[in-house]
């Protein structure tokens, strides 16, 4: 009988294959999904309704599939679990739904992915880890690229500056939550931190409950259903999906399969929507993903020298 593969406990080496790739397309349907309601919700609303259905899904995961493990956190972990529910589901959802209501879903997720370079930065300031020459290189070459793409928005009518400005503090909030998640992870389950902190920022959204009442009255049943959709699949299952790939596949190895988020929304923005990123766009996501690629140069070697690899939470 041949040995299961390595990695694969279960002797099914394509599984987490299967889970990066469904964690990828799922990704990218949300910043395509965002874009196709934001005539019918507005950026709370949306944050909100979206958040509901993540909070009972991911408690629904974790009550069922991870309850044994389940931790009580100290004072600290709560703050910290606090300060992702408020920048990165609250006011990460609301600047990214507000930004798409101006600049197409493939620009937005070009902006996004500068967030690697963003994270670097504020590892190395408030976690102690050595700011490099490649560091500093990268963090150049992605702000060229986020001018290019500023630039590229100006002179249309559709899409503006504000809309890439919107979306770069989505990348800054989520950043920021990153790096205060990632000591919480190394003590609690990945899926707890998630769970709990998308019911923090479910909370805080709930000042928006009253416009989400008045936009679902109004609005189609297919863009309740999209809604939905968001907080059940590109929330909920997305994050189920990427930590069981990352029981199996190196951390590293997954950062460099969300630089295919960006291609995959561009090509179902164009199938589903109809709409493209302006032509010089291009260039400056290209220019930012090699900022990106940059600042990782030789990480790989001194992550494997300092300790196992953490879970990272997804991005959306």
């Amino acid at each position: 009988m041949n040995a299961p593969a390595p990695g694969s406990p279960t002797g099914l080496p394509w599984l987490p294959l299967a889970a990066v790739a469904t964690t990828l397309v799922l990704w990218a349907s949300a910043f395509v999904a965002i874009r196709y309601l934001h005539e019918d919700f507005s950026p709370g609303a949306l944050t909100l309704g979206r958040l509901v259905v993540a909070s009972v899904c991911l408690a629904v995961v974790a009550l069922l599939t991870a309850r044994r493990s389940l931790r009580r956190p100290t004072g600290r972990e709560w703050a910290g679990m606090a300060v992702i529910g408020v920048l990165w589901f609250a006011l990460y959802s609301v600047a990214l739904n507000e930004g798409e209501s101006r600049v197409d879903a493939g620009t937005a997720s070009m902006l996004i992915q500068v967030s690697p370079v963003l994270i670097s930065v504020l590892a190395a300031i408030f976690l102690g880890e050595r700011f490099t020459r490649w560091l500093g290189l990268g963090l150049a070459v992605a702000f060229a690229g986020v001018v290019v793409i500023s630039l590229s928005t100006s002179d249309a009518a559709d899409r503006d500056s504000t809309g890439v400005l919107l979306c770069l503090v989505a990348a800054v909030a989520y950043s920021i939550s990153l790096v205060v998640q990632k000591p919480l992870v190394a003590r609690l389950p990945a899926i707890q931190v998630t769970w709990l902190a998308a019911t923090i920022g479910c909370v805080v959204s709930l000042p928006f409950a009253p416009q989400l009442v008045r936009e679902v009255a109004a609005a189609p049943p297919s863009s309740t259903f999209w809604m939905v959709y968001m907080g059940a699949l590109p929330t909920a299952l997305a994050f189920t999906t990427y930590a069981y790939a990352l029981r199996h596949l190196s951390a590293s190895t997954l950062g460099v399969t969300t630089y295919l988020v960006p291609p995959l929304t561009i090509v179902m923005g164009w199938l589903l929507l109809a709409e493209t990123p302006p032509a010089l766009a291009y260039a400056g996501g290209a220019l930012a993903l090699v900022g990106v690629a940059l600042t990782r140069r030789g990480g790989r070697a001194r992550a494997a020298r300092a300790r196992p690899e953490e879970p990272v939470s997804a991005q959306t």
